[in-house]
């Protein structure tokens, strides 16, 4: 019985160490990818002072005329109707950041143009591809390896054996005498132990936070696996609605008459984003963020505007929705470390890094092994080279 038990430890010790040389690599790179993205934002502001503006700027909020300057600003330089703009509300003055989709951008990541208002949104001040500059090319290798939605099966799909391999990791790890000496690290010992004992130590203090980096990782990667698993487990999330306006043309509305009956039907939130159509039946859609909703830059909670007759077409918000839609809030702001602010982003820097560390020490301590046993078998090779006679009276007599 203790042989079995030795020999499925052994299989799976080597289980775990070619599961971590094959996907260490992949797991180093996203950890190190999205500690580089925790702060993007504020990165990508500090490569760009072309988009600096007066501090002193007005606020857009709810009841300001900056918006629709800006879109007229905007459908002067991308005329071609049935696209869609999106206005970031970032709450303080300075350059409007805004998104442009244009009439062929589809799926669950589609092409679009990043764009930066000044303040009055009266000019251009920045405008560039996503993925076409350093920040948004990180933010595509973290999530999609560079690949579009293959990217992000392959991440997402990735993430299940990562978190096999943590949970593994912890299993072989889990001491079966004393803790103290589990948890020890021996700086005397020789340097094959100390980087053992850096592999075993890193990973032991950084699981917990790490699998729930990586468990969220997947379920934002995956969302129809996201939604299934929560279907199965809970219940089926409540749907975003997806009204139409009552016609496909006509006049729109400004974007302030749509921002006050919005506000009317959902008071004492924060606005976010205002999604406003080029024309077709798309209705404008205020994004809002609830008391109770932990993302303030991606909130769940939408408002849905007749774009022609300003009529509220729909209402989706996640204090009215069931657990599942209660339990998916969470997921981002556990991911990207801004559940509370600065400290939690700060941590997820640092526990993005260890993987990387983890796949180092671990290829390390297996390059130690093979050149232990490369030296161990040239040893052998030359001793029968010495003494032939004894290597040939220990060979087994041929039938």
């Amino acid at each position: 019985m203790a042989s079995a038990r030795l020999s499925l430890r052994l299989i799976l010790r080597r289980l775990h160490l070619w599961m971590g040389l094959a996907l260490g690599g992949l797991f180093a790179l996203v950890g190190v990818t999205g500690s580089a993205l925790v702060y993007y934002l504020e990165i990508d502001g500090a490569l760009h002072p072309e988009i600096a503006q007066p501090t002193d700027a007005p606020v857009a909020g709810w009841d300001s005329i900056l918006w629709q300057r800006a879109l007229e600003t905007g459908k002067a330089r991308w005329p071609e109707p049935g696209g869609r703009w999106s206005f970031e509300v970032t709450g303080e003055g300075g350059a409007i950041p805004a998104r442009y989709y244009g009439p062929d951008a589809v799926g669950h990541h589609p092409k679009r143009e990043m764009v930066w208002f000044s303040a009055d949104g009266s000019s251009v001040l920045r405008a560039e591809p996503w993925g076409g500059y350093l920040m948004s090319w990180l933010y595509q290798l973290h999530m999609e390896l560079l690949m579009g939605e293959t990217g992000a099966q392959i991440v997402g799909w990735a993430g299940f054996a990562m978190l096999a391999l943590m949970i593994l990791g912890l299993w072989l790890w889990w001491p079966r005498g004393s803790w103290r000496k589990a948890l020890a690290f021996k700086r005397n010992a020789v340097p094959i132990r100390r980087v053992r004992d850096l592999h075993k130590l890193a990973g032991v203090w950084s699981a917990g936070l790490l699998i729930v980096l990586v468990a969220t990782g997947i379920l934002l990667a995956l969302p129809t696996v996201k939604t299934q698993l929560l279907t199965a487990s809970i219940a089926a999330p409540d749907e975003v609605p997806s009204p139409e306006s009552t016609s496909s043309s006509g006049r729109q509305i400004p974007i302030r008459q749509a921002l006050t009956v919005a506000r009317e039907h959902v008071p004492g939130t924060r606005l976010a984003f205002i999604d406003v159509p080029i024309g077709g039946s798309a209705p404008i859609r205020v994004r809002v963020q609830v008391p109770g909703d932990p993302h303030p830059r991606f909130p769940g909670s939408y408002v849905f505007v007749d774009q022609y007759s300003g009529e509220v077409l729909a209402v989706h918000d996640v204090r009215n929705g069931n657990a599942s839609s209660a339990t998916a809030k969470w997921f981002r702001p556990l991911h990207d470390g801004s559940i509370a602010g600065t400290p939690t982003r700060i941590l997820a820097i640092l526990v993005g890094f260890v993987p990387l560390g983890l796949f180092v020490t671990g290829v390390l301590h297996w390059r130690r092994r093979v050149s232990r046993r490369a030296v161990s078998a040239r040893d052998r090779l030359g001793l029968q080279k010495l003494n032939p006679a004894r290597t040939n009276t220990e060979r087994p007599l041929k039938p």
